[in-house]
């Protein structure tokens, strides 16, 4: 069985936080992340090739991909998943477990963390931090483990704005809207508008905005994930409506983003 071997004696640094969204039946996503590692806890059944080993993605299922690491996803129909891109120190013990395993017991309690890292994610950082850092140890000891020698600064006081961003964070890949997310937290449209006004300094469209421009501009830069495949996963799949806002917000298309990154290398 493939293994993984992370370091852990320090904690990560997130790069991003998500529910990735893909599908359908036969869509076939190939990536790698070249300085990160991949973090997904899985809800769905899939095909997966990681460096031309086959796994079998299940729910409950839970893996950890190196840096630089080519991942081939065959989807058997709309899958969603939790996922944190992430550093890890280049010092510090090794650990070794394998690369894809299921969560078993320790599913509920791994999801409520994964969970906690993508509602804080926006306002508390450091929360996120810990929470993954956390959930890194939960799998590594699923085996158990052996030894081998933006942020946005918004503080959540009001619990309707924590469910808010949270929300948001969990659907940027779905169509969105102002009632529908007040509904969901149980407030106004017009009182949610001014929470996010009052906290945020923002309204609530712009924040969803920013905060999808934000994945967008991680993905172009730090991903070999399709454009396509990109859009949707930030809830604009209109090719055209996607190049646009990335103009606005971002300052160029996503092609030239990402050949300046490239470029950068």
């Amino acid at each position: 069985m493939e293994k993984v071997r992370p370091r852990l004696d320090e904690p990560p640094v997130l790069a991003a936080v998500g529910m990735g969204v893909h599908g359908p039946a036969g869509h076939v996503d190939e990536f790698l992340l070249p300085d990160l590692w991949q973090f997904h806890l899985y809800d769905y059944e899939a095909d997966l090739r990681v460096a031309g080993t086959d796994h079998v993605i299940r729910p409950g299922r839970v893996s950890l991909i190196p840096p630089g690491t080519q991942a081939r996803y065959t989807y058997r129909g709309r899958s969603q998943h939790l996922y944190v891109h992430l550093r890890l120190a280049s010092t510090g013990t090794p650990l070794s477990h394998p690369l894809i395993q299921h969560a078993g017991a320790e599913l509920t309690a791994l999801t409520a963390q994964l969970r906690q890292a993508l509602a804080v994610w926006p306002s508390a950082p450091a929360r996120a931090t810990a929470e993954v850092w956390a959930a890194l140890w939960r799998v590594a000891q699923l085996n158990p483990a052996r030894v081998e020698g933006r942020q946005a600064n918004a503080p959540s006081a009001h619990p309707a704005l924590a469910a808010a961003t949270a929300l948001i964070e969990e659907r940027l890949a779905e169509p969105l809207t102002v009632p529908e997310i007040a509904r969901a937290v149980g407030v106004s449209h017009n009182h949610l508008t001014r929470l996010f006004r009052a906290t945020i300094g923002e309204t609530v469209v712009g924040y969803i905005r920013a905060r999808r421009m934000e994945r967008a501009g991680h993905f172009l830069r730090a991903t070999t994930l399709s454009i396509p495949a990109i859009a949707a996963a930030v809830g604009i799949p209109d090719l055209q409506a996607f190049n646009k806002t990335c103009r606005r917000e971002l300052g160029a298309a996503p092609r030239a983003i990402r050949a300046t990154q490239s470029a950068a290398q």
